[in-house]
C-alpha cells in the first residue's frame, strides 16, 4: 500500500500480513475504517494505538492471541469485531472505548469479561457467541442502551436478576448454556421483541414472562419445560412459540389469546390433546407437534383459517375431525406414523399440495376412494396406507438411558456429529443420500469429516449432561466406572 485510499478506507486482500511499518505510516493516521478479516494476522501491534481517527476495525478470523492495551488509545472507535481469533481475554483498558457502539467478539474462547465492561455506556450490540463465560459481572446491566445482545453458546449457568434494568434490549439470545431458571425480572423488558433460550436446562418460565408485550420470537425449545405459564396469553404481538422438545403434556388455554400467532412449534413433547382454544389463532400457518402422545384433535382446530401447513406424525391419533377442512389455505397435511383407519370425506375440498400417510409413502398425493364407516353410517375416505399400522416414535426419550455405554458410543459416533438430523423439523433424506451410503459400506476405507471446535465443545457438553443424569439415576453402580472412563476419553480429546 503506497497511499491512503482517497475515502479513508483500507481492506487488503486475503493473505496480508499486518505489519509495524503499516500501522506506523503516517499516511495513515486518517484512517478511519480497517478491514482484516480473513487473513493470517498474528500479532496485533501495540502501534494500533496511531489509528486515533479509526472509527470501523474488523480483524476477524485471524490469529491474533491479544488485543494490546494500547487499542484504548483508539477513542473514535464506534464499530470493532475481533471474532474467530484465539482470545482469551480483553485488556483491561477495553472500556475506555466509550464511543463504541458494535462489539463483535464471538468464538475467541474468551473465559470472562472485563468487570467494568459496563463504562461501555455508548454500546448498542454487544455479541459474545461460543466463548466459554460463566458468568456476566455486575456492571453489564449497565449498558443501558443496548439493544442486541448474544450470549449464546456459553457456559452461564444464571443469568443476574439485573438483566431487568437493560430496558431498551431488542433481542436477547442465551442459547446453548447451563441455565436452569429465568429471573422474574426479565419481564421488565418491555422492549424485547427476540428471546431465545432454546438448549439449556430450564424446568419452569417465570409468570412475569408475560411483561415481554413487544415480544414478538420466542424459542424455548430443547429443554425440561413440563409447562408453560398462562401468562402466554398476554404476549398479544408473539408471532413464533418453538417449545419443540421439551417434556409439556399440555398446553394453556391461554395460547389462544396469542392473537398474532403464526408458527407454533411443539414437536417431541408428551402431549395428549390440543387446547379448544387453538382455534382461536387465525393468523396461524405452520403447526407442527410431530411425535407427541396425542389421541385426538379439537374440532375446533378449523378455526385456524390460515393453516396452510400442519404436521401430526408419530401420534397416536385414531380420527382426523372434519372441520379440519374448514381450514381453507391447508396445502400440507403430514399424519403419518398414527393410528387412522380413514380420512373424513370433508378433504377432498381442501386444495392439497401433500397429504402424508406413512414413511413409504413415494408420492406426495394419493389416490383415494370413497367408502361408508359401519359405524356412523359417515362417507370417508380410504386408499391403500390406510388403516395405518401403530408404531412407536423414535423419539430421544425411548433411547436406553441406564447401564448405557452403548448409548454413549452412540451419542459420539456420526449421527452426533449430524446434530441427529432425524429429529429436526426440516430434516429431509433424498432418496440419493441413501444410495450413497450403501455404496460407501462397500468401501474399506471412509473419510470422516473433521469436527469443527464448536461441534467439539457441544460434544462434550452433551457427553457431559449424559453422564450427569446416569450417575444421577439408580442401579448403575455396576458400570458407572466403565462409562465415565469412556466420558473421560471423550472429553479429554475435546
Amino acid at each position: 500500500m503506497q497511499e491512503l485510499p482517497p475515502d479513508g478506507q483500507c481492506a487488503p486482500t486475503g493473505g496480508a500480513l499486518l505489519s509495524q511499518k503499516l500501522l506506523s505510516s503516517q499516511l495513515l493516521v486518517k484512517l478511519r475504517k480497517l478491514g482484516l478479516s480473513d487473513n493470517e494476522i498474528q500479532r496485533l501491534p501495540p502501534e494500533i494505538a496511531n489509528f486515533m481517527q479509526l472509527v470501523e476495525l474488523d480483524v476477524s478470523r485471524n490469529d491474533i492471541p491479544e488485543i494490546p492495551e494500547s487499542i484504548s488509545f483508539c477513542k473514535a472507535l464506534q464499530i470493532a469485531d475481533f471474532s474467530g481469533n484465539p482470545l482469551t481475554r480483553l485488556p483491561e483498558s477495553f472500556p475506555e472505548l466509550q464511543n463504541l457502539t458494535c462489539l463483535s467478539v464471538n468464538d475467541i474462547s474468551l473465559q470472562s469479561l472485563p468487570e467494568n465492561i459496563g463504562n461501555l455506556y455508548n454500546l448498542a450490540s454487544l455479541e459474545l457467541r461460543e466463548n466459554l463465560l460463566t458468568y456476566l459481572p455486575d456492571s453489564l446491566t449497565q449498558l443501558r442502551r443496548l439493544e442486541e445482545l448474544d450470549l449464546g453458546n456459553n457456559e452461564i449457568y444464571n443469568l443476574p436478576e439485573s438483566i431487568g434494568a437493560l430496558v431498551h434490549l431488542k433481542d436477547l439470545w442465551l442459547d446453548g448454556n447451563q441455565l436452569s431458571e429465568l429471573p422474574q425480572e426479565i419481564g421488565n423488558l418491555k422492549n424485547l421483541l427476540c428471546l431465545d433460550v432454546s438448549e439449556n436446562r430450564l424446568e419452569r418460565l417465570p409468570e412475569e414472562i408475560s411483561g415481554l408485550t413487544s415480544l414478538t420470537d420466542l424459542v424455548i425449545s430443547q429443554n425440561l419445560l413440563e409447562t408453560i405459564p398462562d401468562g402466554i396469553g398476554k404476549l398479544k404481538k408473539l408471532s413464533i412459540l418453538k417449545v419443540d422438545q421439551n417434556r409439556l403434556t399440555q398446553l394453556p388455554e391461554t395460547i389462544g389469546d396469542c392473537e398474532s400467532l403464526t408458527e407454533l412449534v411443539l414437536t417431541e413433547n408428551r402431549l395428549l390433546t390440543l387446547p379448544k382454544s387453538i382455534g382461536k389463532l387465525k393468523k396461524l400457518s405452520n403447526l407442527n407437534a410431530d411425535r407427541n402422545k396425542l389421541v385426538s384433535l379439537p374440532k375446533e382446530i378449523g378455526g385456524c383459517c390460515s393453516l396452510t401447513v400442519f404436521c401430526m406424525r408419530d401420534n397416536r391419533l385414531t380420527r382426523i375431525p372434519a372441520e379440519v377442512s374448514q381450514a381453507t389455505e391447508l396445502h400440507v397435511l403430514d399424519v403419518a406414523g398414527n393410528r387412522l383407519s380413514h380420512l373424513p370425506l370433508s378433504l377432498t375440498a381442501l386444495k392439497l399440495k401433500a397429504l402424508w400417510l406413512s414413511d413409504n409413502q413415494s408420492q406426495p398425493l394419493l389416490t383415494f376412494q370413497t367408502d361408508t364407516d359401519l359405524s356412523t353410517g359417515e362417507k370417508i375416505l380410504t386408499c391403500v396406507l390406510l388403516p395405518q399400522l401403530p408404531s412407536e416414535p423414535t423419539c430421544q426419550e425411548n433411547l436406553p438411558r441406564c447401564g448405557a455405554l452403548e448409548s454413549l458410543v452412540n451419542d459420539v459416533s456420526d449421527e452426533a456429529w449430524n446434530e441427529r438430523a432425524v429429529h429436526r423439523i426440516s430434516a429431509i433424506r433424498f432418496l440419493e443420500d441413501e444410495k450413497d451410503e450403501e455404496d460407501n459400506e462397500m468401501r474399506t476405507l471412509q473419510r470422516r469429516a473433521t469436527p469443527h471446535p464448536g461441534e467439539l465443545k457441544n460434544m462434550k457438553k452433551t457427553v457431559e449432561n449424559l453422564r450427569n443424569d446416569m450417575n444421577a439415576a439408580k442401579g448403575l453402580d455396576s458400570n458407572k466406572n466403565e462409562v465415565n472412563h469412556a466420558v473421560d476419553r471423550v472429553t479429554t480429546s475435546v
